[in-house]
């Protein structure tokens, strides 16, 4: 079970409307929670990719990827924050994921230009981020990205603002979609 005081991923992914067969990316993949919890929505039919930077996190996902998502999660090592970074095909996604990754962001705008490189038009974007800092847990003060500043960044980026949740008690979440064409 995951601690009180973190989001979760599996009722999180649920606010993207997933179906048996979509593709879905991870963008800074991390721990791989919400790349399962994806996976366990689009099925065999489905795929998932798991994008990072850092190689050893995408080896730590594919060791803690249960065999019935084995083939349904695909590790990419690529750059997020670089256009052509995430080494995925144009328009290719059905919807993408950025969890606890945004305060992270150096590059935001080369990330905004990968993000909509990569989804297809009417394709939902799922943002998870940390509320604020909280003693230790989560990110420094100064790297918080506030829910208002985050909605803001996509907005002016071109996307349209179809909701927003509480993604735990830490965290905000946002559901963006990729204008149609």
């Amino acid at each position: 079970m995951v601690s009180a005081s973190f989001s979760v991923p599996q009722e999180n992914v649920l606010q993207l409307g997933l179906r048996e067969g979509m593709k879905v990316g991870e963008f800074g993949v991390g721990s791989g929670h919400y790349a399962r919890a994806a996976a366990g929505v689009v099925g065999p039919s489905g795929k998932v990719y798991a994008v990072d930077v850092q190689e050893d996190i995408l080896k730590h996902v594919k060791l803690n990827t249960h065999e019935r998502h084995e083939r349904v999660i695909e590790t990419v090592w690529g750059d997020i924050e670089k256009p052509g970074g995430s080494h995925l095909r144009d328009a290719s996604l059905d919807a993408l994921i950025l969890a606890n990754t945004l305060f992270q962001v150096e590059n935001r705008f080369g990330l905004l230009s990968e993000m909509k490189r990569v989804l297809k038009p009417g394709a939902k974007l799922l943002v998870v981020d940390w509320a604020g800092s909280y003693a230790g847990m989560g990110p420094t003060p100064d790297k918080v990205v506030p829910e208002h500043e985050a909605e803001a960044f996509f907005i002016n980026g071109g996307f349209h603002k179809a909701k927003a949740f509480r993604a735990g008690p830490h965290h905000y979440g946002i559901v963006f979609t990729m204008p149609s064409l």
